[in-house]
């Protein structure tokens, strides 16, 4: 039989269950161990329950330190815990100026301040093995009460909230990415990309740790894959079927524009800046009226009921992406 040649990106879900089912058994401190779908670990402390999240940014060469500081960020709030300490594994290639190495780890330690977290250690390295700055992060953060907001708590006729825009940080790395192909767009358009990580940013740590207090039973932060794949991991990991209304997704109108322009489909473009939080039925509405009035643009796009997968309200399949649309458009 011949070997199956794997794309860039994310490993197929199906493979990477398989990966995962042949772990040791977890100890008994492991409350919530490797999960498709889930974006942290967490383990038993005599502290409470400890919040581990890891994730590289390999999508982009630019603003990685600061990239890999939120993105990380994010995988712990959207547990229920406000993040804490982090370490960097910081990879850069041959021919590195020290000047590049100084703007990284500015950037990288803006952001952690602007988060309140603290650098603890880490790892970095010129070597051949890379062609661009890669940052692999480690965030982690404690829960003194011991409970954590998995993503897989939605159950039936729960609904589910998307809070912020998407593709947020998809239109940025575009922005940088391809900024040939996308030149006769709007000046306004290209700005609003290249701004994107700052305005309207791609932290969801204050939305999460707010829908946290108003009772969420199940949070996510889609990355890679977009906003499909992280309807289909929420969807997944509750063991649910996710019935979705496309008209109220909120989508951030530059990237949309440039995933017109490029032929990629804004369901798949990396979608960092927009949190899934479930809620039950008699809780939703007043729980996303909250966020609205705390300042946080949300709305009901779904809702979970027995049986899998995700379809729109038409009834049509919602198209699953194992490899988000900008590991395609890079790649040629």
């Amino acid at each position: 039989m011949s070997e199956v040649k794997l794309p860039s990106g994310k490993l197929p879900a199906a493979f990477l269950r398989e990966l995962l089912a042949g772990a040791a058994a977890p100890s008994a401190d492991v409350r919530l161990p490797p999960t498709i779908g889930e974006d942290a670990g967490v383990i038993d402390v005599p502290a409470g329950a400890l919040i581990a999240a890891t994730d590289p940014i390999t999508l982009t060469g630019k603003d990685v330190g600061a990239h890999a500081a939120i993105i990380n960020a994010n995988d712990v709030a959207v547990m229920g815990a406000r993040p804490r300490w982090f370490l960097a594994v910081v990879l850069l290639p041959l021919g590195t100026l020290e000047s590049d190495v100084r703007a990284l780890f500015d950037a990288m330690h803006a952001a952690l301040k602007n988060l309140n977290v603290t650098l603890v250690g880490g790892h970095t390295e010129i070597t051949d093995a890379v062609n661009q700055p890669i940052v692999v992060g480690q965030m982690m953060g404690l829960r003194e009460d011991g409970e954590f907001v998995p993503t897989g708590g939605l159950s039936a006729g729960d609904a589910v909230v998307q809070v912020g825009r998407s593709p947020i940080e998809g239109a940025a790395v575009l922005a940088a990415e391809a900024a040939d192909a996308i030149r006769d767009l709007p000046d306004d358009i290209q700005r609003a990309a290249q701004n994107a990580i700052q305005e309207p940013g791609i932290s969801v740590v204050d939305a999460a740790l707010r829908a946290t207090e108003l009772g969420a039973l199940a949070m996510h932060d889609p990355t890679e894959g977009g906003l499909s794949a992280g309807l289909h991991e929420l969807a997944e990991a509750s063991s649910v079927a996710l019935l979705v209304d496309d008209s109220a997704v909120q989508w951030f109108e530059p990237g949309r524009q440039i995933c017109e322009v490029l032929d990629l489909n804004p369901w798949g473009v990396l979608a960092s800046g927009t949190l899934l939080a479930g809620f039950s039925a008699s809780t939703a509405e007043s729980a996303c009226k909250q966020l609205n009035d705390d300042g946080f643009s949300a709305t009901i796009i779904a809702t979970a009921a027995d049986g899998r997968g995700v379809r729109l309200l038409g009834g049509a399949e919602l198209v699953r992406f194992e490899r988000d649309e900008l590991s395609r458009l890079l790649e040629t």
